[in-house]
């Protein structure tokens, strides 16, 4: 038998058993990854957000093997042919295919030409033939020879003449070999190994087609096709310009196809002794060996390869998406300060609004300094009454159309009017535009024009981009390839626990956050977030945790899981304001009392939290990890997990793709990462990529361990292709450019 559940994730996971078996109780009994990953350190050994999720991913999938299993061995027993050396076969199977190669010789299946054969009785001609290839077969077929007849199947055409023999004792054959659960692994390992995919433009879209180009004759072995590319491939032959083909790889060097047999048939015919000797059957049996592999097991290889490939293409492009979407969600925030956010346009204007340093609208407007107006001073002068009237000190710019020359006006505002002491940051407004559509903007902003209230969003996730963007679909939030591909519920799983784990790393204020970020806090659902905030709204704000269980719906497993991650600052217990968990409150009791201070004189008293010894307080309810948590947490209570604020500078003049030369050095910032790269906004409206190997000085493997989303860097132009409206950048200074 195999090892359990359990024992097979501590070896995939490389920890101990007793670790996953903690872990699998607490999931199985409701607990959320994040607070599992926060406060229950001891039962897991201090496993993270991201193993946890592994975990119960591989957890998941691991049941639903065991399911088919007993599903697959409950129904080869029901038809009576279960044998104790097929049971053993199907209890070691530890791959999903495995099984059903095993299972294949005995689902029931459509009326095949193999059965039709049996039926007719042609069995002992295909064995007599396999068994002693001397034996001529037109003259073992004459024997063989049967009248049309009924079955409770269906009728049966019978055996006409000695031809009609042969093609059912090979049809026979055929299902044998493609049947044979050992020899389908051993051809499934070779073509993993040695298949290539080859693409080809069709001929009639090839002249009109630029997208694909860099595919119209291509070939690499499937094994190694990084997932970005193979999902571009699919996608081609989905949109019916390229034809794609699997071969083998000495196919490809040997497009004529001779006598002998390729490397896959020559497997077959060594599992049943088939050797072409000259003899009487020989050539029939060759025959049927190439049969089978060609009309039978081949086409249901290619379409699992094929399968596996874009499933391994999607599992790696949502991960990289989550990859950025997380570091996305986690980019420095601005800060509670007043800002003015600018949705720029041209011919509509440009679309402003001032928010407080909570976020709430203080005032909204429309200016026209872009053609066809050209506007400017007017709208100098509305900004500059705006900053002053509410006490501005930063300017949000969109980074879509017209957003360099507005970036330019609000440069014009700083520089004519200094004492306002503005700073303005371009920043993505990748799905503002969705934001300003939706039911939450409605509810959120309903006497705001649905043009103004994207201009809110840009503003308000300058200040805090994950307050902000949670209220997006992440798929709308432009940090990923081929979104629209890959599958969409696994894509939708992976970025909601991306949120989630974000927001709870975080920690959310619970008398100022939304619905939509409340939403995403360990153990709360859509409809406890709205009766929490309508709770506020009704009552007032919660002046300590314990006033939550009086929300309808929030119960105290609820409460468990969330509680730790809903801050409350300035109320009645400051522990409520840091991720201490209620649960722990008796032990800062013992402490407090043992060091002889309240707890506002110990929380940030670094001095005295280095004396208190862990160890003295430790027990069979909080152990150390726990322990040091809590302490660490006193020390600086509520921080926040994230960078300081910083942003890029656009070179001035640099605004067109014909600005920019070979040499140029800019600063940028990073929209996208990729596994080949990473995209760099340089102001130009055109995102420019680094190549993987133009990243750093020493060899990179994932460009996410070297810069994320969000992240400024300094580049320098290597190439510029007006044409295809790509720019190659280094992060490399010393590269030596084109020209």
């Amino acid at each position: 038998m195999l090892p359990s559940i359990e024992q097979r994730l501590a070896t995939e996971l490389s920890v101990k058993t007793s670790q996953i078996q903690a872990t699998v109780q607490l999931l199985d009994d409701g607990a959320t990854v994040p607070f599992i990953a926060r406060y229950r350190k001891e039962a897991t050994g201090g496993l993270d957000d991201a193993q946890l999720r592994l975990l119960a991913e591989r957890l998941h999938s691991l049941r639903e093997l065991e399911k088919r299993r007993a599903a697959i061995v409950g129904a080869i027993e029901k038809l009576g042919k279960m044998t104790p050396q097929l049971l053993e076969a199907l209890s070691h199977a530890q791959e999903k295919a495995l099984l059903e190669d095993l299972y294949l010789p005995y689902r029931k299946k459509r009326r095949t030409k193999a059965q039709i054969a049996l039926e007719a009785g042609l069995q002992p001609l295909a064995d007599t033939l396999l068994n002693d290839p001397r034996l001529d077969p037109l003259v073992e077929a004459a024997k063989y020879l049967k009248a049309p007849f009924t079955t409770e199947e269906g009728d049966n055409p019978g055996v006409a003449d000695e031809v009609t023999a042969l093609e059912g004792a090979q049809h026979i054959l055929i299902e044998r070999f493609a049947e044979h659960a050992p020899l389908l692994q051993t051809l499934r390992d070779y073509l993993r190994g040695h298949g290539v995919l080859t693409a080809k433009a069709v001929k009639d879209k090839k002249d009109g087609d630029t997208k694909y180009t860099d595919y119209h004759d291509y070939s690499e072995a499937i094994g190694k096709i990084p997932s970005q590319r193979a999902l571009a491939l699919l996608r081609g032959e989905r949109e019916g310009v390229l034809k794609l083909k699997l071969l083998l790889d000495s196919e490809l060097e040997n497009k004529s196809r001779d006598a002998a047999l390729n490397p896959c048939e020559s497997q077959i015919a060594r599992q049943f002794n088939i050797r072409d000797q000259k003899r009487a059957a020989d050539g029939w049996l060759i025959d049927t060996v190439r049969q089978a592999w060609c009309t039978k097991i081949f086409a249901h290889l290619e379409t699992e390869l094929m399968g596996n490939l874009l499933e391994r293409a999607e599992t790696e492009a949502i991960n990289v998406f989550a990859q950025n979407l997380k570091a996305l969600l986690l980019a420095p925030p601005a800060g509670a300060r007043v800002t003015i956010g600018l949705d720029p346009g041209l011919r509509t204007g440009v679309k402003v609004a001032v928010v407080d340093a909570t976020g709430k609208v203080l005032n909204t407007t429309t200016i026209y300094p872009h053609a066809p107006r050209n506007d400017w001073d007017s709208a100098l002068h509305a900004l500059k009454q705006l900053a002053e009237r509410h006490s501005a000190t930063l300017i949000a710019i969109g980074n879509g159309t017209a957003s360099r020359e507005t970036d330019q006006l609000a440069k014009d505002l700083i520089k004519q009017f200094p004492q306002l002491k503005l700073t303005s940051i371009m920043v993505s407004e990748a799905g503002a535009s969705v934001y300003s559509a939706s039911e939450l903007a409605s509810a959120e902003l309903p006497h705001l024009d649905v043009s103004l209230r994207g201009a809110v969003s840009i503003a308000r996730r300058l200040q805090d981009p994950l307050a902000e963007l949670v209220k997006i679909d992440p798929k709308s939030i432009g940090v990923g390839q081929y979104q629209h591909d890959v599958n969409q519920n696994q894509l939708a799983q992976s970025l909601d626990a991306v949120v989630e784990d974000s927001v709870n790393a975080v920690g959310v204020d619970v008398n100022t956050a939304s619905p939509a970020l409340l939403r995403y806090v360990a153990g709360l659902n859509s409809k406890i977030a709205h009766n929490i905030v309508d709770y506020r709204d009704n009552k007032g704000r919660f002046t300590q945790r314990a006033e939550l269980l009086k929300v309808p719906s929030l119960g105290t497993k609820t409460f468990e899981q969330a509680a730790g991650f809903l801050r409350i600052p300035d109320g009645g217990n400051p522990l409520d304001a840091s991720a201490v968990h209620p649960e722990s409150y008796p032990l800062v009791e013992r402490i407090l009392r043992d060091v002889k201070l309240n707890v506002a004189e110990l929380i940030g008293n670094a001095n005295v939290l280095k004396t208190v010894r862990p160890e003295q307080y430790a027990n069979d309810r909080f152990g150390l990890p726990t322990i040091r948590d809590i302490l660490h947490e006193l020390e600086k209570p509520g921080r926040d997990p994230r960078a300081t604020f910083k942003t890029a500078t656009f070179k001035e003049g640099v605004e067109t793709l014909q600005d920019l030369y070979p040499g140029m050095v800019l600063e940028g910032v990073v929209t996208n990462v990729a596994a080949f790269g990473a995209f760099v906004d340089i102001g130009v409206h055109q995102d420019g990529l680094v190549h993987i190997s133009a990243l750093a000085d020493q060899f990179v493997k994932d460009p996410h361990a070297i810069v994320k989303v969000g992240q400024v860097v300094t580049v320098k132009v290597l190439e510029v292709d007006e044409k295809r409206r790509r720019i190659a950048l280094t992060m490399r200074l010393k590269d030596k450019t084109t020209s």
